[in-house]
């Protein structure tokens, strides 16, 4: 019996047993978007959230964005044109080179895939890739092993976040904004008027100034979670009124949620992301840690003062 020569021999393959990674992560993706009814290859996935992220590009800006080779940034292009989510047009300030931009259908599918499949996929990945250590020979084979086991798109389907999907902001949903906020609020501590300046007049005090509310929904359930992106200067945000009910314990949505919002901080370009909580939050305060987010006595010191019940501030830095 053949044994895998490709792991066998280490370092000298090691760029052919990536590429061989990434194509199986990729099929695994493609049969989750397949069931999703998305006409995406998960190759496709980058181009469509650089247009989406920074507007019209060329193809030579589009391969800068990427990393990736022209060939195949000219390929999956060509695709999503065909299909009807891409198209060109000479609207560049440079006439010799066409721009691409996301068709009405891109942007809609683009919306769909950040609600329905990236969360997902996101998490799991995560997941996969949260306790690896040691050569990164060593990781990949236990990459391999996992995903051997149970492949991502099985994970996605078996795991807890199946149902859920991330939800905009809108208006209408400025009452389950408040309501899950004030809940826990004052479930644990009390109401101060920082909070309700926020819960009350979320679009004047959160979405007008720059920033973002992100909602969970739990298939059944409805509306179980809410977390704020609220813009505290330029390139700063605090990630702040995380809440989800009881009704969603065991779900995993506050987890779910969380990816999203930090996605979504990338979004809008922040170069700093905060939070601000309380010890008696400990579940919050492991997940935040277990996303990225460590303590900072600089964040404490510059901004904890906005909430008496504060006595924990964390920064975003991952890998650190």
């Amino acid at each position: 019996m053949t044994g895998d020569i490709v792991a066998e021999l280490g370092y000298l393959f090691l760029g052919t047993r990536l590429k061989r990674l990434g194509e199986r992560m990729q099929a695994d993706v493609a049969r989750l978007v397949e069931r999703e009814g998305f006409p995406i290859q998960p190759s496709q996935y980058p181009i469509l959230a650089a247009l989406d992220r920074y507007g019209p590009l060329t193809v030579g800006e589009m391969v800068q964005a990427m990393g990736l080779s022209q060939p195949a940034v000219t390929r999956n292009l060509a695709r999503l044109i065909e299909i009807g989510l891409v198209e060109a047009s000479r609207i560049h300030k440079d006439q010799r080179h066409k721009t691409m931009t996301l068709t009405d259908a891109g942007c809609e599918a683009v919306a769909r895939s950040r609600q329905y499949v990236w969360p997902q996929i996101e998490a799991v990945a995560y997941a996969l890739a949260a306790d690896l250590s040691g050569p990164i020979a060593s990781q990949l084979g236990a990459l391999e092993k996992a995903l051997a086991q149970t492949p991502l798109d099985r994970r996605v389907e078996a795991g807890p976040m199946r149902g859920l999907r991330v939800l905009p902001w809108a208006d209408e949903r400025a009452k389950a904004f408040h309501e899950i906020n004030a809940e826990w609020i004052s479930a644990m501590f009390r109401l101060e008027q920082t909070d309700l300046d926020v819960l009350e007049n979320p679009r004047a005090k959160v979405i007008e100034p720059g920033g973002d509310i992100l909602f969970v929904e739990a298939q059944g359930l409805g509306i179980v979670g809410t977390v704020a992106l609220q813009k505290t200067g330029e390139g700063l945000f605090e990630l702040t009124k995380m809440g989800v009910t009881e009704a969603a314990r065991g779900r995993k949505a506050g987890e779910f949620l969380l990816h999203a919002a930090l996605r979504r901080a990338g979004e809008l370009n922040a170069t700093t992301l905060y939070l601000l909580t309380n010890t008696l939050c400990a579940p919050a305060i492991h997940l935040y840690e277990k996303l990225g987010f460590v303590h900072d006595a600089g964040i404490m010191h510059d901004y904890g003062a906005r909430y008496e019940r504060c006595d924990v501030a964390m920064l975003y830095a991952p890998g650190r």
